[in-house]
């Protein structure tokens, strides 16, 4: 009897610890997921609370971490007497702990893509109840800078189907990254026909995922300048972020539509000799081989490099309209160019009269200087360098032997400078002899003894020669004798010992001429008998003068007039006149009344 009492004592009290744990118990918080990158620290918090407040528990404390196959391993315990991390996980060395009345936090250092899991908190509160919550790892790694490569090859719009343009590649991604084209900024989707994405993912060794994506784009005309890249999203701890690649054109192909063709030298008119490039070009890709001919010459095609014609040494043949078009292939339309080629001349000049013209002095002369070209001309006549005339005619009047010579005429054209031409004519004009000086016979008076220089110039075409006659003197010769262009120049010496007749004969086949020169010769005695003569006369002049002045004939005044006069005259008798003008100047005249009385010994005056 008394051990069914102990026994009924025992569960009664096992009843009521049941019932006391029943309504006793702990509340467990903790965020469902913690987001983390790959080598950071990651914090798991675990906070509790228990129901029953009447006292203070005491809580057991575990940490365990989600395996494969949906067990669970413990990493961390904890009591009131000790605490633990339990060895031979892979987290002995790289998890902390830290527990206090309000929660636990376990800290886990170095994070690696396995450790993205479920980590459960376990809370035994004993009479305060237990609990139990998990919380969500999430391990993220940033992917590499995508990687784009567009094909080398042009590509053909021709092509029916979608080629490749670029792909793209980024690596050491987690989770998986997600690889989005662009074209010039607008985002390429897949599209029947036109657009087709390819895309290759693969994990790594590393657990770490690498995906490449293969563009595939029906390319048309307007994408030779188009831009293309690729753009990779992925996920991090606070959202999504992207990485955007260098953007890169590729080459396309397509068919020449337009052909323009145009002169690319010499800037300007294209004269004779000039050396003519013409260069065509079209709107195809790549630039297709041309061929060149003429309208005029379809049939004669010329030998050209590519996309370019030289024409050298051009001539006036030459002139006409070129073409080019692309050499024919697939997808070759028929398209060309055209450019007129018009080749500037100048002929030679044409002078009229020819060469060389004869023509008599006095005489009148026309020529003419003529150059067939394409553009207006402008004609310049020279002689000795000077200018004489302008225009195609030149007018020569009243030719001298002077204007002989030769006449150069210049024809340039205006418009073109370097292109010019010249013609020559000799005019010689021709004529007898001419005595230079009008007077044909020359009078002169020299002393006997003294050397007289006698000069004679003659004009003449062609060159007259001059030759001297001297009567009267053997002593002469030629001191100078020079010619210069028409005229001839002699000079002569000659020694006066008589009276001189010296002759100065000019001579051509076209004539003769003759200048004299007299010479009268003078003896020294009579300038001797003229020297005394005059002595005499001043000295009777003075004596005269003299005497009326001792006489008082003659007042020593010079300002009036006064006259001296007899009533009665003798035949002796002297009539004396001066007179004083404004200017003291004096006059005396001297008059014989009776006549001149001469002596046997008197010479006349």
């Amino acid at each position: 009897m008394a051990f069914l009492r102990r026994a009924f004592l025992l569960l009664f009290l096992q009843v009521c610890l049941l019932h006391v744990s029943v309504l006793a118990k702990v509340e467990l918080s903790m965020n469902e997921t913690v987001d983390v990158y790959i080598g950071d620290m990651a914090e798991i918090l675990c906070q509790y609370t228990s129901t029953n407040s009447d006292s203070k528990p005491r809580f057991l404390i575990q940490w365990f971490a989600a395996e494969r196959g949906g067990s669970r391993s413990r990493l961390y315990y904890a009591d009131a007497n000790q605490e633990l991390i339990d060895s031979g996980t892979d987290y002995t060395d790289r998890i902390n702990v830290v527990t206090d009345e309000k929660g636990t936090r376990l800290s886990i250092q170095d994070v690696r893509l396995s450790d993205e899991r479920e980590f459960y908190c376990h809370v035994n509160g004993l009479a305060a109840g237990s609990g139990v919550r998990k919380t969500h790892l999430r391990v993220f790694a940033p992917p590499d800078v995508p990687e784009i490569e567009s094909v080398t090859t042009g590509i053909s719009v021709t092509k029916d189907t979608p080629s490749k343009v670029a792909s793209c590649e980024t690596r050491n991604g987690f989770p998986k990254p997600n690889i989005t084209w662009y074209r010039d900024g607008e985002p390429l989707m897949n599209e029947s026909g036109r657009v087709n994405i390819v895309i290759l993912s693969s994990r790594m060794s590393s657990d770490l995922y690498s995906v490449q994506s293969t563009l595939e784009y029906k390319v048309e005309k307007e994408d030779k300048d188009a831009r293309f890249s690729c753009e990779v999203s992925f996920f991090v701890p606070d959202g999504i972020r992207t990485i955007e690649s260098p953007s890169v054109n590729i080459t396309v192909h397509y068919p020449t539509t337009m052909v323009e063709l145009w002169k690319e030298s010499p800037q300007g008119l294209v004269k004779e000799g000039d050396t003519v490039e013409l260069r065509c070009q079209g709107d195809g890709n790549p630039p297709p081989h041309f061929i060149f001919n003429k309208v005029e010459e379809p049939d004669v095609n010329f030998e050209s490099s590519r996309d370019v014609l030289i024409l050298s040494s051009v001539s006036r043949k030459d002139s006409g309209t070129y073409q080019c078009h692309p050499l024919k292939g697939d997808g070759v339309m028929e398209v060309k160019g055209e450019v007129e080629l018009k080749v500037h001349y100048l002929d030679t000049a044409v002078v009229v009269p020819k060469d060389e013209e004869l023509m008599h002095k006095g005489e009148d002369l026309t020529a003419t200087c003529n150059a067939l070209s394409s553009r207006s001309t402008s004609t310049v006549w020279y002689k000795d360098g000077m200018v004489v005339g302008r225009g195609n005619t030149f007018h020569l009047q009243n030719a001298t032997y002077e204007r002989s010579g030769v006449y150069k005429c210049e024809v340039t054209v205006p418009s073109l400078p370097n292109l010019k031409t010249n013609g020559f004519v000799k005019i010689i004009v021709q004529g007898g002899p001419e005595l230079v000086g009008s007077e044909e016979e020359v009078q002169l008076d020299e002393v006997e003894g003294r050397v007289v220089n006698l000069s004679c110039e003659a004009l003449g075409n062609p060159l007259p020669s001059i030759s001297w006659n001297i009567t009267g003197s053997q002593s002469w010769h030629e001191v100078d004798k020079k010619t210069h262009k028409h005229m001839t120049h002699s000079v002569v010496s000659v020694k006066v010992t008589s009276d001189i007749t010296a002759e100065c004969n000019v001579s051509s086949d076209r004539g003769s001429g003759v200048k004299i020169f007299k010479i009268k010769a003078k003896g020294s005695g009579v300038i001797i008998v003229v020297i005394i003569v005059c002595l005499l006369l001043l000295a009777f002049l003075g004596s005269v003068i003299y005497f009326l002045h001792k006489k008082g004939k003659i007042p020593c005044g010079r300002s009036g007039k006064q006259e001296i006069t007899k009533e009665k005259t003798t035949k002796d008798e002297i009539v004396v006149e001066m007179k004083t003008n404004t200017k003291n100047e004096e006059a005396v005249l001297l008059k014989a009344v009776n006549g001149d009385k001469k002596g046997p010994n008197d010479q006349p005056l």
